[in-house]
Formats: C-alpha cells, sequence, structure tokens
C-alpha cells in the first residue's frame, strides 16, 4: 500500500474512532449524565455495554445497525429483580392463597395448600412442580383480566420483601435500570422475555422498567370470553399455554417480535437459548450473564441453586466470549438507593 494511501486509510481510522467516541458522549449527554451506567464499576463489563453501543448506533461505523432492528431482550427474575430465596411470583401465590383461604376451608386440611398457609417451605417444596402449579393455578384464576391486574397492583404496591424491608419494585438491579435506559436513549426497543406469568408483570412494567406491557412476554393463563350483562370480559382459566421457558423463550423472542435480538440479557440456564438465538444472528451481537457472586449485599449462587441455576450457560458464556458480570466486583450498588427510584 502507497504511503499515502496507508496515511489516508490510518487517519480514516481515527477519526472512526473519535467520531465513535463523540457519538457516544452525546448520547449520554442526553441522558444527563457524563456516565450513562453510573452504578457499573469500571472493567470490561462496563465496556463492552458502552462499545457495543457506541458500535451499532454511530452511523459510519461498519458495525452501524438501524434504529427499527435494535432489539434488546431481558430476562427478569434474577437479571432485572431479586428471584431468591424464591421467585417473587410465588410469594405473591402464597399470599393470594392465604386471601382466598377463607372461601376454601378444605385447604387447611389439604396439601400443598396447607403448607403455603402455614409457611411450611419444606412442605411446599416437597409437592414439587405439581404442588407449585396448583398453588399457582388457584392464585392466578378464576377471576377476570382487569381484576387480576388490580390484585396484582394492589400486592406489588404495598409488599415488602422480609430481608430487606423494601417493596418489591424497589429489589430491583440498579444497574440494569441503567442499561435500560442507555439502550433506550440510543434507539433500542427493550423487551422482557420471561418465564412468569406476563399478567403478573405487566401491569406495573412500565413504571418500573419503562417497558410497555405490550413489551413484556411471558408465559400466559387460557382465558375465555364471557358476558356479564352487557359488559364482554376475559375470565382467566386455571389452565396455562405452553410455558415461555427455555426454548421458549426463543420461540416467544421471534413469535411476538418478529426480528432477532441485537442484544440479550440473561442469568440462568433457562436463558441458554434466548441467548444462543441471538448469538447466531449476523453482524454485532451482544449476550450478557449476570452472575450472582455478592453474598453480602444479595445472593451469591449458580451451579448448585434450586432457583436461577447458573451452570451450562457459565460454561458456554465461558468459552465464547460472553460478557459475564460479576455482581460484586461489576456492581457499584445493587438496588435504587431511594425507594422512588
Amino acid at each position: 500500500m502507497p504511503i499515502s494511501w496507508r496515511l489516508c486509510f490510518e487517519w480514516r481510522c481515527v477519526l472512526l474512532i473519535m467520531l465513535s467516541m463523540l457519538v457516544s458522549a452525546f448520547a449520554t449527554a442526553q441522558n444527563g449524565s457524563s456516565d450513562p451506567l453510573p452504578s457499573w464499576n469500571n472493567g470490561p463489563a462496563k465496556k463492552s455495554i458502552l462499545d457495543f453501543v457506541a458500535d451499532t448506533t454511530t452511523e459510519i461505523s461498519p458495525d452501524f445497525v438501524p434504529p427499527d432492528q435494535r432489539i434488546a431482550t431481558f430476562d427478569h427474575d434474577g437479571t432485572l429483580w431479586l428471584e431468591q430465596p424464591v421467585v417473587t411470583e410465588l410469594v405473591f401465590a402464597i399470599d393470594r392463597v392465604k386471601a382466598l383461604a377463607a372461601q376454601h376451608p378444605e385447604w387447611k386440611h389439604e396439601q400443598p395448600f396447607k403448607a403455603a398457609i402455614e409457611d411450611d417451605q419444606t412442605a411446599l417444596f416437597a409437592s414439587g412442580e405439581a404442588g407449585i402449579g396448583k398453588i399457582i393455578a388457584a392464585s392466578h384464576a378464576g377471576v377476570t383480566t382487569d381484576e387480576f391486574g388490580k390484585i396484582v397492583e394492589d400486592w406489588i404496591s404495598t409488599t415488602q420483601n422480609q430481608r430487606y424491608k423494601r417493596l418489591y419494585t424497589n429489589c430491583v438491579y440498579q444497574p440494569m435500570l441503567e442499561v435500560l435506559a442507555y439502550l433506550r436513549a440510543n434507539g433500542f426497543k427493550t423487551y422482557i422475555i420471561s418465564s412468569g406469568d406476563v399478567d403478573f408483570l405487566r401491569p406495573w412494567s412500565q413504571r418500573v422498567y419503562g417497558v410497555p406491557p405490550e413489551q413484556v412476554i411471558g408465559s400466559s393463563f387460557k382465558m375465555k370470553f364471557e358476558m356479564r350483562g352487557e359488559k364482554p370480559v376475559l375470565m382467566r382459566l386455571p389452565e396455562t399455554d405452553p410455558i415461555n421457558d427455555g426454548p421458549g423463550k426463543a420461540i416467544g423472542t421471534l413469535r411476538f417480535i418478529g426480528k432477532r435480538p441485537l442484544a440479550s440479557f440473561g442469568n440462568s440456564d433457562d436463558d441458554q437459548q434466548m441467548l444462543e438465538w441471538t448469538a447466531a444472528g449476523a453482524g454485532l451481537r451482544l449476550m450478557l450473564i449476570v452472575h450472582h457472586t455478592d453474598a453480602d449485599r444479595e445472593y451469591a449462587y449458580d451451579r448448585i441453586s434450586s432457583v436461577g441455576r447458573l451452570d451450562k450457560v457459565l460454561d458456554e458464556a465461558t468459552a465464547k466470549g460472553w460478557v459475564i458480570v460479576d455482581t460484586k466486583r461489576d456492581w457499584k450498588a445493587i438496588f435504587p438507593s431511594s425507594e422512588a427510584h
């Protein structure tokens, strides 16, 4: 390559880098902060997120992606909020069973309802998936969709986590709230892909995460159209459609979004197929794993945990160079500092 052409090429590379940095700086300024991820410690994980956004949103970058293709998917339990020692939706289901117990005196002698009423977690989990399924069905069905939304909203707005003495909506991960906001500020559309009941999340997803209800994808109960007088209602039946978990997350992503994500965020083996589906796309991709390592501020768990097990995906992420977030090392804070985050 002649010297003049080589210098031109080198200067073009320098300009690309400088412009990328300027675009990233401008985007963060729009957020009102010089650092769009203030709850993240400087390190490879934070840098990977910042570089990915800069590379995919800078028009002269070879990895530029048009705004209509900027899709990011987030698992919910363990990725966006607390899932230990039991997932929050199960706490809601147990509370709901207790509230309905007066209408079902037989539950005092019938498992797994007896265990739920008496807060006997050993007996409850001994009932297995079938027993947990009965608790979920009894607590989530038999009401209209509007009634269920009101029940969820009332519970989530008043119930505190016993360990942290704060509302469950304030047991969300502050660093991940910043990632959601940063992506949206740069033209990304953010989706929650959960194995939990979609109607448990939708009433408050906009308020807590900035994710509108139509961008929440999850498992769902079957419904029946009925007329109450002259008013049509949708009744929730004690039967579920296929669970949106494991391979179902990848299927649900394409079925409801219609596009392959550019970025996916998860924390357990249940997110494996969603992450692999994202990684299989052409061009630059971001696959990020939240590895819970901080037993003091939150919980430390991975390969042998019965909730949020991270085993196969941890190995796969290491082998393929996906981003692994060490919560103890990478996060300055776990939860929002204020109740009114």
